[in-house]
């Protein structure tokens, strides 16, 4: 049971608050310091259920990418062509949104390539995918003004070490970073621009109101603002059960140091739904969500046998074959997909909006996200 909010509380920290944004993963501290950029005069309040922002953005991997070859074809086959390369676009933009804002030493940002692998079972779809390199590098061409991203790198394969490896296509513009310190980066940068963060701050219901927006907690506090942004992705539909996003449970592991470890960069296999990446000398692997997607669609954190087993298989079948290697720690991340893979970034009613569904792209994405949804909240379009 919590007490209730003294009158100093209820006046000081949550009355007249100009702009509340649900949520303090990349897409709230993005709009939050798009905010009070465009509009220094706001008062700005990000409120955020979790000690840190559970969800995906200090969960993921770390993959500052934008598309493989397969994944591009797999949503090739279920949209336009120009909405898929138009969307492209976009997470390029915003990779360069996030690394303009806050630089590339601080995110501890490498652009290693990221590397996408086949096994020999599968030498059908690699030459599907090697025979548009050609095409798909034209249009990157146009889209990030790169020549020749795209490459055939079966020769890297005896030197990355990986077992049952037959094909492998590089795609050279894409690199990695370092998680923790881009989200501790983000959250200074918001503090500096006089956002308020409270954590710990759980929002069960949102009430518009003709004069203003009230948010209540589940401490029973009633938080008054003017206007409200969601931008809690993956859990979306808690408070706004009427939109398309899905959550969807990513299960993460990462090694202890693996003295002497070579491999380097960013890898995808089968169309992405498995990844892994070198990690300060570690390995960080995750995925499996497609052996299970109804058990994995939840926005419950936690592990299963199931997928820790297929996860474990792949780290000492083809990542590290013959060697002994221990796991470090377990987690778990939730993102937010949908029937559409475009983001929902639109205004509800004249006083909430939102800014959600980043299909598991939101470091690449997420920083234009962030921005585009604090212009509707400024603009109400």
């Amino acid at each position: 049971m919590y007490p209730s909010l003294s009158y100093w509380e209820r006046e000081t920290f949550f009355r007249n608050i100009d702009v509340a944004v649900i949520g303090s993963g990349i897409v709230g501290l993005t709009a939050a310091i798009h905010l009070r950029e465009r509009a220094p005069g706001l008062r700005v309040v990000v409120i955020e259920r979790g000690t840190l922002p559970l969800g995906a953005s200090t969960r993921n991997a770390g993959f500052a990418c934008f598309g493989s070859i397969s994944e591009l074809l797999d949503d090739r086959s279920q949209r336009p062509e120009a909405e898929v390369w138009a969307l492209v676009a976009r997470r390029w933009q915003g990779l360069k949104r996030l690394r303009e804002r806050l630089g590339d030493a601080a995110i501890g940002y490498e652009e290693n390539g990221g590397y996408e692998l086949f096994r020999a079972t599968e030498q059908a779809t690699f030459q599907r995918c090697a025979d548009h390199i050609e095409p798909f590098n034209r249009e990157l061409a146009h889209v990030i003004g790169r020549k020749d991203v795209y490459k055939l790198a079966n020769a890297q394969i005896p030197a990355i070490g990986l077992q049952g490896i037959t094909g492998l296509l590089l795609n050279s513009a894409e690199g990695q970073i370092h998680t923790g310190r881009m989200m501790h980066a983000l959250w200074q940068l918001a503090r500096d621009k006089g956002v308020e963060i409270y954590n710990g701050i759980e929002i069960t219901q949102v009430e518009t109101q003709s004069d203003e927006i009230l948010l209540h907690t589940d401490q029973g506090w009633m938080l008054h603002c003017q206007q409200v942004l969601a931008a809690t992705n993956g859990f979306a539909r808690r408070l706004l059960p009427e939109l398309d996003v899905q959550p969807a449970r990513n299960q993460v592991l990462i090694t202890e140091p693996i003295p002497g470890l070579q491999l380097k960069g960013c890898f995808h296999y089968d169309r992405g739904y498995y990844y892994f990446r070198d990690v300060e000398g570690r390995i960080l692997l995750g995925g499996g969500r497609n052996l299970a997607p109804q058990e994995e669609a939840t926005d419950q954190f936690g592990t299963t046998p199931l997928i820790r087993e297929a996860l474990l298989q792949l780290l000492h079948e083809v990542i590290l074959p013959g060697q002994k290697v221990e796991v470090d720690t377990w987690w778990s991340g939730i993102l937010g997909i949908g029937l559409e893979k475009a983001p929902i970034i639109k205004r509800l009613n004249n006083r909430l909006s939102v800014s959600v569904r980043m299909g598991g792209m939101g470091v690449a994405i997420g920083s234009l996200v962030g921005e585009e949804g604090a212009e509707v909240v400024l603009t109400g379009s």
